[in-house]
Parts: C-alpha cells; structure tokens; sequence
C-alpha cells in the first residue's frame, strides 16, 4: 500500500486517509467511504439498468468488489472515479447476462418524484401538454432508452442522471474526454433514432 500514498499521513487530506485505511483491511474505514456514496451509486445503477431490484443487486456486488480490489488501487484520490468504474461495469455485466428484454414492467411514479426516474433532463415535457401526453412521452423515451447498448445507457446515465462533467466520466471510465464527447454525441444519436423510430 505503500504506493497509494505520497507523503506523511498528516499530509493527506482525511478521505485519503480513510482510503488507505480501508485499503489496509480497516472494515470501519471502508464503511464511513461507502455510507455516503450508496444513494448516488443507487441511482446510477438504476439510471442504467432500469430495475430497482437489480440496482441494489449491482450495488451491492461493486461495494463487494470494491472492498475486495481496494487494496490495489494506485491513486487514492481517485476513489470515486474507481468506484464509477466497478459500478458502470457491473452494470454492463447485470444487461449484458439479462440480455435485451421486450417487455419490462414500469413503475408509475408520482410527478413530484420523476426526478428520481433518471429522465427528467432528457424527458422534461414542456408546459402545456396533458397527464396523458407527458406519460406516453416518458415511456416512449423509456423504451428508446432500453434500446441502447449498455456502454451508451451509462453514458448517458453518469452525465445526464448524475449530472457528471465530461472530465469526471472521462476518469471515470478511464478514455480521453474527446471519447466521452463523441460517444455521449452517438448515445444521443441513437437515442433520437429509437424514438424516431416508435413515431
């Protein structure tokens, strides 16, 4: 672990530290890492795949992970864009094992929650039309959305869900931003077609 660190422990600042805690096998460490991190991971995992069950599934499997792996992290500040990385991977195993589904059922959520349904920045309905409308709306966006292929969906999902930066995903998934920006241009391409396609 000697590695992870560059200098005193005094110098590092207490997330590191914490880091280089757990990566030691401090279980209590990795816990206070974690706690805070669950509610973001969560959405994520669910922006992606879809499915509150398998979400929390995936979670807890890159939490598993994580703890496993910690100690051949290199960069310690850089916990949050490893954690993304196990967490957008284990996504694209859970769809990729799933496989492409036809039908899925939907949850109805209450308007003042469809911030949480992962859609509510690309799917936003503009003033005026009716209940029915911003519903089929939604589900024709879904539906397009499930179409992607899982590299797009987390795409998709860490910058417009997460509302991440390009530079973040960009560490995060460990490509250059210029990738990010090209493949986030094809996600949103393939995402227009697919919802072409059902008009």
């Amino acid at each position: 672990m000697a590695h992870l660190a560059a200098g005193t422990a005094e110098d590092l600042d207490r997330e590191t530290q914490l880091v280089l805690r757990a990566a030691g096998g401090e279980r209590e460490a990795y816990d206070t890492l974690i706690e805070p991190r669950l509610g973001r991971l969560f959405r994520m995992a669910r922006a992606i795949l879809r499915d509150e069950t398998a979400a929390r599934d995936v979670v807890q499997d890159a939490c598993v992970t994580a703890w496993r792996e910690l100690p051949s992290v290199r960069d310690a500040s850089r916990f949050d864009a490893w954690l993304s990385q196990i967490l957008v991977n284990r996504c694209r195993t859970e769809l990729r094992r799933a496989g492409r589904r036809s039908v899925q059922e939907i949850p109805m959520v209450e308007p003042d929650r469809a911030g949480s349904s992962g859609f509510a920045v690309a799917a936003r309905p503009a003033p005026g039309p009716s209940l029915g409308d911003r519903v089929v709306e939604a589900e024709a966006i879904r539906r397009a959305f499930l179409r992607l292929d899982p590299d797009d969906r987390a795409l998709i999902a860490m910058h417009y869900v997460e509302d991440r930066p390009i530079a973040e995903i960009a560490a995060a998934l460990r490509i250059p931003v210029g990738t990010v920006k090209w493949r986030l241009s094809r996600a949103r391409a393939a995402l227009e077609r697919a919802l072409e396609a059902q008009r």
